[in-house]
């Protein structure tokens, strides 16, 4: 795409005042974002119902000067910008109401869009038990699947080394522009992940760490994957805000015993007496409740049955997530959620979805 258009994608994500949910409403109504600030308020306020004195505070000049600021920076080749409506945005994080706009990726070509993808997140004052865990459980792990963490000390950064030393590709999810590394002893392993996987950010470019940042980056880590991994988490550590985002956006939460007397664990602990996660104690695990066992011998269910065109389409959504909602798929596939309700009612009577409640359905193990 033309950095014309890159401009206005990235000024559109900087427009003071307007969040995610209705600027995705707004682009549903607009042909492109440059119309946004081509088009007079008047005519805007017509199209999108928003007052003009609201669209007068979205202060579209200062947004465009921000944009501008960036444009330079796309003409690295291992740099791309990825905006909500295109074809390159990741599928599972769009999924997710507050998803951000636009999202700045460093390294290959971009890999989100493998068919299983898991983050893994845990304390920055990991414990040796914690690293066992971590080297443990990605040794394990099939090399297709894309792991995700967020390049902090300790367990995140313990988590890409890992990947790096299996084979797996993996992505750092950034709280700061993607035009630095923190914390700055990161460095060599955020340049090593380049070679397999990368770096991505909501932030523009030049932006510094903020404490506020690190924990909107989380909403990205659990958006992006199909499972939520907790190593090891204090009482009141960040990874627990990961864990909940996960739950809000119907994902699989997993999470590893350790000792009582560790705090480190107490997170861990906390997350499975309440039922927000799975006990984990092994790779197996995860992989048996992800249905992931044995990926090379599935057959299609497309194979195995006769279905009609929307139910093969409800089955190609869980190539992508395991889990699913009547109203996600209403969304995803473009249809009536009463179409959805009867498609799923007999896909769950033939054995093929089951019905978990709450209108959450997932593929049976």
């Amino acid at each position: 795409m033309e950095h014309s258009d890159k401009l206005y994608q990235i000024a559109f994500s900087q427009l003071h005042g307007i969040g995610p949910v209705r600027a995705r409403r707004i682009l549903k109504l607009i042909e492109h974002p440059s119309d946004f600030f081509n088009l007079n308020l008047s005519t805007l306020q017509q199209m999108t119902s928003v007052p003009i004195a609201q669209l007068e505070k979205t202060d579209r000049s200062s947004a465009l000067l921000r944009a501008q600021g960036q444009i330079p920076y796309l003409n690295n080749e291992q740099l791309s910008y990825h905006f909500i409506t295109d074809a390159s945005y990741p599928s599972r994080l769009k999924q997710c109401d507050d998803a951000p706009l636009g999202l700045f990726y460093r390294g290959i070509e971009p890999c989100w869009q493998k068919p299983r993808c898991i983050a893994i997140v845990g304390t920055r004052q990991q414990t040796p038990y914690g690293k066992e865990l971590v080297k443990a459980l990605i040794s394990h792990l099939p090399k297709d699947i894309l792991v995700i963490s967020g390049l902090a000390k300790g367990v995140d950064a313990e988590v890409h080394q890992q990947c790096l030393d299996n084979g797996l590709a993996t992505i750092g999810v950034l709280g700061h522009g993607i035009d630095r590394i923190y914390p700055a002893s990161n460095r060599k392993l955020a340049l090593d992940m380049l070679t397999n996987g990368g770096l991505m950010s909501e932030f523009l470019i030049g932006t510094k760490p903020d404490r506020m940042h690190f924990p909107m980056r989380n909403r990205i880590i659990a958006g992006l994957a199909d499972a939520v991994v907790v190593i090891e988490s204090n009482k009141n550590g960040g990874s627990l805000i990961t864990a909940e985002l996960g739950n809000d956006y119907n994902r699989e939460v997993f999470a590893f015993p350790g000792s009582i007397h560790q705090m480190q664990s107490e997170g861990c602990h906390a997350l499975i007496k309440s039922q927000q996660a799975h006990l984990l104690t092994s790779a197996d695990d995860l992989l048996q409740t992800m249905n992931w066992t044995n990926p090379q011998q599935e057959r299609t269910l497309q194979d195995q049955l006769e279905l009609s065109s929307l139910q093969k389409d409800i089955l190609h959504q869980f190539k992508t997530k395991n889990a699913w909602t009547i109203d996600e798929l209403a969304q995803s596939t473009n249809q009536p959620v009463s179409h959805i309700s009867s498609a799923l009612f007999e896909l769950e009577l033939k054995g093929v979805l089951e019905n978990k409640g709450a209108n959450r359905y997932l593929l049976p193990l």
